[in-house]
C-alpha cells in the first residue's frame, strides 16, 4: 500500500514538476500538453488553476502554429469585385457621364436684363407673321363650315385675337409709363420734387385710358354690359340659396 500511494503522488506531481522544470529552464517549454491524456489535462487544470492552464496551452499552440505568410497588397487598378451576397442595383452607373446643365435665359444673368421696349423693337417682325397666320386661319374657316376642324380653327382664331388684344394693352401701359417718366424728368429739370405714382394710381390711369379708347372705337356699351353681367354673376354667387316652396 505505501508503494501505491507513493506512485500516485509521483503521477500527480509529474505535471507540476514539469512546470517547475520549465520555469527553471527558459529554453524548454513549460509542459508538453500534446502527449497528455484528457484525465491528465483535467488534473493539471485543477492543480495550476484555469488562468495558468490557459496560458500553458496557448504557449504550446503558438509553437505548433505555421509561420505567418506575407500579406500581398491589392492593386488599386484591379477590376471592382462585387460581392455575391449583395444584390446589384438595376440602375447603376457603369461609365461616368458628365451631367448636362440646362440654362434658362429668363433667369440667367448672362442674357442680361429684360427690357420690354427693346424686346418689342427687336421682335417687331413677328407682328407681320402673326397677321399672315391670322388671315390663313380665316381662309381655312371659310372652307370648313362645320365639324371638328371648324371648332379647332375657331378656338385658334379666338386665341390669336386674345393674344393680340393683350399685346395692345401691354403696349398702351408701356406708353403710359413712358409718358409718366418724361413728365417726371420735365418736373425735375424745372426744380420740382419728383413724385412717383403708386400702383393703384397707375391702374386708375390705365383704366381711364382704356375708357377713352373704348369710347373712341364705339365699343363702350358692349364692354359696360359685359362687365355688368360679370359683376352680377359674382354677386349672385355670394347670395344664400333660395328655398324651394
Amino acid at each position: 500500500m505505501p508503494k501505491a500511494v507513493s506512485s500516485a503522488k509521483a503521477g500527480a506531481e509529474g505535471p507540476r514538476s514539469a512546470m517547475k522544470g520549465g520555469d527553471a529552464t527558459g529554453d524548454r517549454p513549460k509542459a508538453d500538453t500534446s502527449d497528455m491524456s484528457f484525465e491528465e489535462l483535467l488534473r493539471l487544470q485543477s492543480q495550476v488553476g484555469p488562468k495558468a492552464y490557459k496560458q500553458l496551452v496557448a504557449g504550446n499552440s503558438t509553437k505548433t502554429r505555421s509561420p505567418r505568410q506575407p500579406v500581398c497588397v491589392a492593386d488599386k487598378h484591379r477590376p471592382l469585385e462585387m460581392s455575391a451576397k449583395v444584390r446589384v442595383p438595376f440602375l447603376r452607373q457603369v461609365v461616368p457621364v458628365s451631367k448636362k446643365v440646362a440654362r434658362d435665359p429668363r433667369f440667367d444673368d448672362l442674357s442680361g436684363d429684360y427690357n420690354p421696349e427693346v424686346f418689342d423693337k427687336t421682335y417687331q417682325f413677328l407682328n407681320d407673321i402673326r397677321a399672315k397666320e391670322k388671315q390663313l386661319v380665316r381662309k381655312q374657316l371659310k372652307k370648313h363650315r362645320s365639324g371638328e376642324e371648324h371648332e379647332k380653327l375657331q378656338q385658334l382664331l379666338q386665341r390669336m385675337e386674345q393674344q393680340e388684344m393683350a399685346q395692345q394693352e401691354r403696349k398702351q401701359q408701356q406708353e403710359l409709363r413712358l409718358a409718366l417718366k418724361q413728365e417726371q424728368r420735365a418736373r425735375a429739370q424745372q426744380g420740382h420734387r419728383p413724385y412717383f405714382l403708386k400702383k393703384s394710381e397707375q391702374r386708375q390711369l390705365a383704366l381711364a385710358e382704356k375708357f377713352k379708347e373704348l369710347k373712341r372705337s364705339q365699343k363702350l356699351e358692349s364692354f359696360v354690359s359685359r362687365k355688368r353681367r360679370r359683376n352680377a354673376g359674382k354677386d349672385r354667387r355670394h347670395l344664400p340659396p333660395s328655398k324651394e316652396s
